[in-house]
């Protein structure tokens, strides 16, 4: 499947191209100064045919002098190529653009980033580079993948654009199914987990933004405009994750069968049983595949013995919980929890958790571990999404009247909501439960019928909850 998002709309990359004046030295002739000051100028109100010959000098001529140049340049040469009047135009300045990323990275590996000084850059400038030659239709794809790869190896810090990790994988897959021989099946798994887990990273650094502004709210004090235009950012960018996430999961879903991965980790299970690494990726793909094989087992009692993680225990209670052993698997569960040191990673255990113990029936416990999951992180979202899904199969369980037991569907609703809000890359999906439990919920006429606009109705089974009816 190729990717096709209109990035655009993700400020994301438009906050890693912000240009800054950095500047490497001083001792520059007047002109260069000048005709910097001239490019900048006009390339800030998108004038890019008047700032070409300026910056053409200055790049040049000093090109060691400011950063701006390569920032500035790269939006120059971008909009010659969309505006280019025959192809061969066209491919003059695309072969420009890739030479500019090489002149950037030889002149500014690194840049400052506030007060932080020498922040690599190698990563973010091979990355745009291999991103260029996709957006372009570079035939080569082996060299788009190896200059992906570059980046990715010298500096995965700064290879952070959630477009351009989507397309490196991508480029992968795309040479795997033509047998090149650069991408073996294994290779393609590898760099699979690799990339979920740098997408992950990403994920979780956005939550930690997100979470600091959600606790300013909570607490009743009034966002400064500056936080409510970064939530809104911090919103755009974690849609761009959850969505290329989705479309490497979708390609690599058609690889990854049970069929193939068993005999693919069965025959490398020796060779990286000392690996906890190995192991933890294979046991956790197989667990996403719910591939029932002795194998599984295998690999997560070796991974415990090697190195015990909250992974590994976690690993312990689903076995345990596929066996019946429901209170040993609980043992397992809250051990993960323990062995947990970081609390977004936590709050995603806890979230796993919750989830093994709705499909096992427990819905208290389910929702205490979602509950428990908000409390490290409070926009995670999903978990707001479960605890919904858990009222809503209650609907005929709890009341002691027809209007009561629908009534459950105005308190799943409320919940959704609160995912909604919370966190954007599940947005569309919480607006869209929210709006299947309202619908399912007493109507206008039943709320009039019933007489209890108003009034609280509280739920005794297991929710232990109250919503009150809407007026009308």
């Amino acid at each position: 499947m190729k990717i096709k998002m209109n990035t655009s709309k993700f400020l994301f990359y438009l906050i890693l191209s912000t240009p800054f004046f950095q500047l490497h030295s001083q001792n520059v002739s007047d002109d260069c100064r000048e005709k910097l000051s001239i490019f900048a100028e006009s390339a800030k109100i998108k004038n890019y045919k008047a700032a070409y010959e300026p910056w053409m000098s200055v790049r040049t001529n000093c090109p060691t002098y400011s950063l701006a140049t390569f920032q500035y340049g790269e939006l120059i040469l971008k909009d010659f190529i969309k505006n280019s009047s025959n192809d061969e135009e066209k491919e003059k300045y695309i072969t420009d653009l890739l030479k500019l990323y090489d002149e950037w990275a030889a002149n500014f590996p690194k840049r400052n980033i506030g007060e932080i000084t020498g922040v690599n850059q190698i990563g973010k400038i091979y990355s745009s580079k291999g991103q260029a030659m996709v957006d372009n239709n570079f035939e080569d794809k082996l060299k788009i993948y190896k200059t992906f790869e570059y980046a990715y190896n010298n500096d995965v810090k700064s290879f952070s654009s959630p477009k351009s990790l989507a397309y490196y994988f991508q480029t992968a897959y795309d040479l795997y199914k033509i047998g090149n021989s650069e991408v073996s099946l294994e290779v393609l798994f590898n760099k699979y987990e690799e990339l979920t887990e740098k997408f992950e990273s990403l994920r979780i650094d956005i939550a930690k933004k997100v979470d600091a502004i959600l606790k300013k709210e909570a607490s009743g004090v009034a966002l400064t405009s500056k936080e409510v235009r970064n939530k809104r950012i911090y919103d755009t960018n974690s849609n761009a994750v959850g969505a290329y996430l989705k479309l490497i999961d979708q390609n690599i879903a058609k690889e990854a069968t049970c069929d193939i991965l068993i005999p693919l980790y069965s025959k490398s299970f020796q060779e990286n049983k000392n690996n906890p690494l190995w192991l933890n990726r294979a046991a956790r793909r197989l667990l996403v595949k719910e591939c029932d094989d002795p194998l599984f087992v295998t690999l997560v009692e070796q991974l415990h013995y090697l190195e015990p993680s909250a992974n590994s225990a976690y690993y312990l209670g689903i076995l345990n919980d596929k066996k019946g052993n429901f209170n040993e698997a609980l043992k397992y569960y809250q051990e993960s929890v323990t062995l947990e040191t970081d609390n977004y990673k936590k709050a995603n255990t806890l979230y796993r958790i919750a989830v093994k113990l709705k499909s096992s029936g427990r819905k208290t416990s389910s929702r205490n571990y979602a509950e428990r999951a908000l409390s490290f992180q409070p926009s995670l979202g999903k978990a707001y999404l479960l605890i919904a899904s858990l009222y809503a199969s209650s609907a005929n369980s709890c009341g002691n009247s027809q209007f009561n037991k629908r009534a459950v569907y105005w308190l799943a609703a409320q919940t959704a909501q609160k995912a909604a809000r919370v966190d954007a890359s599940i947005r569309k999906t919480a607006n869209n439960f929210m709006a299947s439990y309202n619908g399912r919920a007493p109507s206008t006429t039943d709320i009039f019928t019933d007489g209890s606009q108003g009034k609280r109705v509280n739920f005794s089974c297991w929710i232990r909850r109250s919503v009150r009816v809407p007026y009308l």
